[in-house]
């Protein structure tokens, strides 16, 4: 067998007031209440309502799995001690009173160049870095992804509410985040010098602040070696992350037959589909050029990875994994089952953070 490829993944979570279900600035707070041993596996976020939880480098899903949970467990326990909730969610679902970012000064540079699209309120995202030999090959394999990234995408929503009610959509992070420029789709490069030269361009232009603001769903890590896939909501359970993990580190592994580049028009609309509809409906297959049922095209994706996933000892666990999702739903159908049978937000909002630390 050859060397599994390492992962490591990032999680953002929002906390929230434990009765209205709004955001709380409070992660300075949590920080602190946070043991001394895990404040380096922590991060200060965007919004003083996020915060951010990272694994080591891993080489199997039980690392990762093992990693996620006390992270989630610890990351809860302290935001209880500093009074408000841990939850996995990827969009704020009530509001934010308090819409300053964090002390950080590039976040504050950043608030100032992009103007009254900073004032949207926390998203929290998924990101899993799956390690690569080089940024020729983390360039050419962000081209194969394109594919595929929608299905992945429509797997892992977990965002539908926003403002106290129903979107309408699967992940309303997507929609929001749509308003950023250099965000999106990964366009197709022919290799590092052109992904470079695209970058140097568009901070010449200003869309980008600093070449740090590549926010493409996959781009070569800028601060490690690793190709960086960033398309997911944070997923409600830690089931669910390992999932996307090990879905993801497969089609880094898989060795793509040829395919014809997909127009970014048409990629782009397969992501608006997969934010849409989550799992719920048909997605494009950018293969066909048509559209399909949402687990015909996993089941595809499936058989394209399935070599990769065995490579990795996965393929019992993942299957296994998808089968569970499949009978209970994605992250955005839960919510919406939740708050149905819980007439109330607040209260769907507890449930939500029960299933943070317990899933």
């Amino acid at each position: 067998m050859r060397t599994p490829l390492t992962v490591g993944v990032e999680e953002e979570f929002l906390l929230l007031d434990p009765e209205t279900g709004e955001n709380v600035p409070a992660a300075p707070a949590v920080l602190d209440e946070l043991p001394a041993a895990l404040r380096e596996h922590s991060r200060r976020e965007f919004r003083h309502s996020m915060f951010e939880m990272v694994t080591p480098v891993c080489t199997t899903l039980t690392e990762i799995e093992q990693h996620l949970r006390r992270h989630r467990r610890a990351a809860a326990s302290a935001a209880e001690a500093a009074g408000c909730r841990l939850v996995a969610a990827g969009a704020t679902p009530v509001g934010e009173p308090q819409l300053t970012v964090s002390d950080n000064p590039r976040h504050r540079a950043i608030a100032e160049h992009y103007g009254p699209i900073v004032r949207d309120p926390a998203v929290c995202g998924c990101h899993v870095h799956v390690g690569v030999p080089d940024r020729e090959t983390a360039v050419r394999i962000g081209n194969h992804l394109r594919i595929w990234l929608p299905v992945v995408q429509a797997l892992s929503v977990n965002s539908p509410f926003h403002a106290g009610a129903d979107t309408g959509h699967a992940s309303w992070r997507s929609m929001q985040l749509d308003r950023w420029p250099t965000l999106g789709p990964t366009p197709a490069f022919r290799s590092a010098k052109d992904f470079d030269r695209t970058v140097d361009l568009l901070v010449a232009s200003g869309a980008m602040l600093d070449e740090s603001l590549v926010l493409w769903y996959a781009r070569p890590s800028a601060a490690y070696p690793t190709l960086e896939v960033r398309v997911a909501d944070v997923c409600l359970t830690t089931s669910d992350t390992v999932l996307l993990t090990g879905l993801i580190r497969a089609l880094v592994a898989t060795e793509p037959a040829a395919t014809d580049d997909v127009p970014d028009e048409v990629l782009r609309a397969a992501h608006w589909n997969a934010a849409h509809q989550g799992m719920d409906g048909t997605l494009l297959d950018l293969r066909q050029a048509r559209a399909r049922p949402a687990w015909d095209l996993v089941g595809d994706l499936v058989t394209e990875v399935t070599p990769a996933l065995r490579q990795h000892g996965d393929e019992d666990r993942i299957r296994a994994e998808l089968t569970r999702v499949r009978a209970e739903g994605t992250g955005a159908r839960r919510q919406r089952e939740l708050f149905r049978r819980t007439g109330s937000l607040p209260d769907m909002l507890t449930e939500l953070a029960r299933l943070t630390v317990s899933s």
